[in-house]
């Protein structure tokens, strides 16, 4: 089945590739949770688009990458969240939470999609957390989780 990417999907795409999965995988995932749409003349004419988008708000090069990876790393990222006896949260830190304490600690914006916690956050403590930057770049800075007061 051919079909054209609306979102990235981790290990087949990014937005505006056109790429070939079994039948069942774009049938029963890609197309009914939106991160794909059938693949014909007209919807190719709509990769161009998608793809202006995707160039508008992604990270140029390779040097851009490596600049940004310069600021997240020099960065001290602090996140605030409720937490309960034993410093446990009421809840767990999401990857847009995490963007936000990035953009309120001075860093560049990220998309939230590229983070990559490891696994959930609970308690508090300090966590790495890694951001997918290019193909070929990943930073890594560490994430101060802090009780609420």
């Amino acid at each position: 089945m051919k079909i054209i990417l609306t979102q990235e999907v981790s290990g087949l795409g990014s937005p505006g590739d056109i790429v070939e999965v079994k039948n069942g995988y774009g049938r029963n995932y890609l197309l009914p949770q939106g991160y794909a749409i059938t693949w014909t003349k007209g919807a190719e004419k709509q990769v161009t688009s998608i793809k202006r988008a995707r160039s508008a708000r992604e990270i140029r090069d390779l040097g851009h990458a490596n600049e940004v990876k310069g600021q997240l790393e020099n960065l001290t990222v602090t996140l605030t969240a409720r937490a309960g006896e034993g410093g446990r949260l009421f809840g767990s830190v999401t990857p847009a939470e995490v963007v936000d304490a990035v953009r309120t600690a001075g860093g560049p914006a990220l998309d939230r999609r590229r983070l990559e916690l490891s696994g959930h956050i609970k308690s508090v403590g300090t966590y790495p957390v890694k951001v997918k930057l290019h193909p070929d770049v990943t930073a890594t800075f560490n994430l101060n989780v802090l009780q609420a007061k």
